[in-house]
C-alpha cells in the first residue's frame, strides 16, 4: 500500500514516504521514471543524496539501485546527475568534473572534499529552495 502526502502535490514527481517491503518486485522502468524525475527537479546550488531519492520514490532501501540508473542515463536526458551525492555529501568515485559542476553552482565543501550538506542539501519539503 502507498501513502502520498502534500508534497506529491507540489512536486512533479510522486513523493512516497512509507517503507514498502524489500523483497517487492520493482519495474526497473517505473524506478528510474521516478527517480529521474526527481533528480531532474533539484535546484541549482543545491545536492540530494541517494537514499533521499530512493525514498522519496517510495523504495527506502534501493539507494543503490538509484545509483546504478544513474550511470545509465543518457547524456541527452540533461539531468543534473551532478546533483546527487552519497549520506556524507561525499561525490561520486571516477568523476572528477562533478566537483567543479557544483562549485559553479554555489555549493560550498568542507575540508575534506565533502559537499557540506548542512549548506547545501535539497530540502525538498521547503519549496522556497525552487
Amino acid at each position: 500500500m502507498k501513502a502520498e502526502n502534500n508534497l506529491s502535490k507540489t512536486l512533479p514527481f510522486r513523493c512516497i514516504l512509507l517503507s514498502l517491503p524489500c523483497n517487492m518486485n520493482i519495474s526497473q522502468e517505473d524506478f528510474r521514471k521516478e527517480a529521474y524525475s526527481v533528480i531532474a527537479a533539484i535546484p541549482s546550488g543545491k545536492v540530494i543524496t541517494y537514499g533521499q531519492i530512493a525514498r522519496l520514490i517510495g523504495y527506502p532501501q534501493h539507494f543503490r539501485l538509484v545509483g546504478h540508473v544513474l550511470r545509465g542515463a543518457s547524456d541527452g536526458l540533461y539531468l543534473p546527475c551532478h546533483r546527487v551525492v552519497n549520506s556524507e555529501g561525499r561525490l561520486a568515485p571516477h568523476w572528477p568534473e562533478q566537483r567543479a559542476l557544483l562549485a559553479k553552482e554555489g555549493v560550498s565543501f568542507l575540508p575534506n572534499g565533502h559537499v557540506d550538506l548542512k549548506k547545501c542539501q535539497w530540502d525538498f519539503m521547503n519549496m522556497t529552495d525552487f
